[in-house]
């Protein structure tokens, strides 16, 4: 789980969270490893848990899924599975044909980051920085 996960979990935690929230949604990238924490405190919170996970293909942009149902995030484990079998240990290899295979009952969000805008346009390389100021990405 994240350090931003965390402190959003501690701080879901409050008994005043429900009065403000009706669910929180928690999405690490390309895993479900935090979602039993996240749901230990969502109970606790009396919120609804959403699932999902940020997803990382190798031939597409980045995304978030959310599981609408049991089945569905069955589907989304099953794509994370999928591509962690086919990366070396620590690693996970998801491709958008791959989504696509898995994609009933899932809800895709995709954020507008300059990272996405770079793998959309197949410029993205893994470490290179990402200089908002940079007129010659946008």
């Amino acid at each position: 789980m994240s350090q931003t996960l965390d402190a959003a979990a501690n701080q879901v935690g409050k008994p005043a969270a429900a009065e403000v929230y009706h669910a929180m949604a928690v999405a690490d990238r390309n895993t479900l490893a935090g979602v039993v924490r996240a749901h230990v405190a969502a109970k606790e919170a009396g919120l609804k848990l959403i699932v999902g996970a940020e997803i990382i293909p190798v031939d597409g942009p980045a995304f978030v899924l959310l599981a609408t149902d049991r089945a569905a995030y069955g589907r989304l484990s099953k794509l994370i599975t999928v591509g962690r079998r086919r990366a070396p240990k620590g690693e996970c290899r998801i491709n958008m044909a791959d989504v696509f295979e898995h994609a009933e009952g899932l809800i895709c969000c995709v954020p507008m980051s300059l990272e996405n805008q770079l793998r959309f346009e197949r410029r993205y390389q893994p470490g290179m920085p990402c200089d908002l100021s940079s007129t010659d990405l946008l």
